[in-house]
């Protein structure tokens, strides 16, 4: 797997170091986590890496499309490293845990705007909100 990673890194023209791949193979191995859980589970294979260099790590990954950025409503900021096919993300309002959806297949209705202001739209981000299985099973226990 290392290998695959180091062949990304690569191909987007960025270094091969340490934390790069440690935070691709977090995001990898935990899509929709939080800044806080990439440290977190960074440290578990290099404990000495600062708070800074996963942020810069992150920021570098996501600028080169490796990583995707996403926050939905007023929500922390979560990244995953599933990119470039426009799927979008399903959120529990209560327990806040994402899940992925993908896009619609054939004719993408979430890709023609009823008014698109002159803009040439190449993605579109949706998010749906509802109650997860767990949170609705409690509900209905309680």
């Amino acid at each position: 797997m290392t290998a695959d990673l180091e062949a990304q890194l690569r191909a987007a023209s960025l270094r091969v170091t340490r934390p790069r791949l440690a935070v691709l193979a977090a995001l990898r191995d935990h899509p929709h986590v939080d800044t806080d859980t990439v440290i977190a589970l960074v440290r578990s294979d290099l404990p000495t890496v600062s708070h800074q260099a996963v942020y810069d790590v992150l920021r570098a990954l996501t600028e080169a499309g490796l990583v995707r950025r996403i926050q939905p409503g007023r929500s922390t900021a979560r990244y995953e490293a599933r990119v470039g096919d426009n799927h979008h993300h399903v959120v529990c309002r209560s327990c806040g845990v994402i899940a992925d959806v993908d896009c619609a297949v054939g004719h993408v209705p979430c890709l023609t705007a009823s008014d698109d202001h002159g803009f040439v739209v190449d993605e579109a981000e949706v998010v749906y909100w509802g109650t997860c299985p767990d949170c609705a099973a409690d509900r209905i226990s309680q």
